[in-house]
């Protein structure tokens, strides 16, 4: 059996917002199992969390930049936040973007290249030895269009390009360049604010929809509803997940009527003058998929006291 602790506990409240005796005995009847425990949670109607978000915990600063129908994003990682408030560190970040834009998103490619007479890779050991703390490309992506425009957005800036979240848009389209952009700019917004996993249900991974739809089914089986109803559930009930994880189906938060991004794409191809097409997006935050071990300050103390 295992142990379950405070911080587990806090771990499951936070991510499905279940209260903390129903979230202590879901991990205790799921053996400590973090997933298990979220859908333990959504099966007896305790919780509306589709999935858990990924904890941020690392520090530096997200890149992006782009030029006309292309753009990347990179995610570089310091330490420490006080790291990513050095103006070295933020002129390596925006170096770098710019260099993923020559180069491409392959890590070792970008680590590779040349800047002036030193390599990206040089540079980044150079502002190691400088600063005094590690730093290191994380990762890199990019999007191209033939024709359109590839879109970004920083969120929480730190400086012009760089922050905690940077978001990529590509829309093809043979339109109004200026209006291409606004609505590139739009969508990126909506993007870091909604975080869609797929373009639409066609692009989400199977094995997320089967555990939406196995959830689905099994809470209403415990509500005793024959199958032939729990079929007809099951279906309004994807129908409800797509509008909420496919960005196509999601309402538009720049539109206060809930038009689906769909629907706004399509009305904007009036002031762009050709029909559009989003050909794809990348999300980068902080830190994501990234865990490191936190120290509980307080029980430090209290074992530090003990020991007197």
């Amino acid at each position: 059996m295992a142990t379950i602790t405070a911080a587990m506990v806090k771990e499951l409240r936070e991510s499905t917002g279940a209260g903390m005796m129903d979230c202590k005995a879901a991990l205790t009847e799921t053996n400590g199992d973090m997933q298990a425990a979220q859908d333990w949670l959504r099966k007896k109607g305790l919780s509306k969390a589709a999935k858990k978000a990924g904890r941020v915990a690392a520090e530096g600063l997200i890149g992006a930049v782009t030029s006309g129908t292309k753009g990347v994003v990179v995610e570089v990682n310091s330490e420490t936040d006080f790291v990513a408030r050095n103006e070295q560190f933020q002129g390596l970040v925006k170096m770098i973007a710019q260099v993923a834009l020559d180069v491409g998103a392959d890590v070792e490619k970008i680590k590779a290249a040349k800047v002036g007479s030193v390599t990206v890779e040089t540079a980044i050991s150079d502002a190691i030895a400088t600063i005094g703390e590690n730093m290191t490309l994380r990762r890199a992506a990019s999007l191209e269009v033939g024709k359109g425009v590839v879109s970004s957005y920083i969120h929480g800036a730190v400086i012009e390009g760089a922050g905690k979240m940077g978001v990529l848009v590509a829309l093809e389209s043979t339109g109004k360049t200026d209006e291409l952009a606004h609505l590139g700019r739009q969508l990126a917004m909506h993007v870091a604010a909604t975080n869609p996993q797929a373009l639409d249900p066609s692009g989400l991974d199977p094995e997320l929809v089967k555990r939406e739809k196995d959830v689905l089914a099994d809470k209403y089986r415990q509500q005793g509803k024959p199958e032939n109803v729990i079929e007809k559930i099951v279906e309004s009930g994807l129908k409800t997940y797509y509008k909420e994880v496919c960005l196509l189906e999601q309402a538009f938060i720049h539109d206060e009527k809930g038009k689906s991004v769909a629907q706004a794409v399509k009305e904007a191809e009036g002031k762009i003058g050709a029909p559009v097409k989003i050909a794809g997006f990348v999300r980068y935050a902080l830190g994501e998929g990234i865990e490191k071990q936190e120290s509980d300050f307080a029980a430090e103390v209290a074992a530090a006291s003990g020991k007197k």
